[in-house]
């Protein structure tokens, strides 16, 4: 089961992730490092998200049983976070004064943000074995 998702598109999957986490954990460092006064909540949603991100990207790479359980709650949370999120930057920008991963539903980032969650959780669903 864990070698089927560590293979082919899975690995492709995994390493996506893997660059989202650690572009996602470099800008959101260097915002709250460098300028976090100008937009704390934007700052402190990227750095949510780039947890997200590394642990969805440990969490698919580790294959078990549980650590599956932690990448669909992982993917769910990231796919409500850049839903919610794009929903509240469109509708109230102000809120908003730099933008976050998760902002306009990852625009910023070729909409990948949207797209990676549902990707991810039909990877998991795909690959899920005999195991619900």
């Amino acid at each position: 089961m864990g070698e089927a998702r560590r293979s082919g598109p899975g690995r492709l999957l995994i390493a996506v992730y893997g660059i989202f986490a650690l572009a996602a954990t470099a800008r959101s460092a260097a915002q709250i490092g460098t300028r976090f006064d100008q937009a704390p909540v934007a700052y402190l949603l990227s750095a949510v998200a780039a947890l997200v991100y590394v642990v969805a990207t440990v969490a698919l790479a580790l294959g078990s049983r549980t650590s599956r359980r932690v990448a669909v709650v992982s993917c769910a949370v990231e796919l409500a976070g850049v839903l919610g999120i794009g929903v509240l930057s469109l509708v109230a920008p102000a809120w908003f004064p730099d933008a976050t991963v998760w902002s306009s539903f990852g625009s910023g980032y070729l909409f990948i943000p949207l797209v990676l969650p549902v990707l991810g959780l039909a990877w998991i669903r795909r690959t899920r074995g005999g195991t619900a």
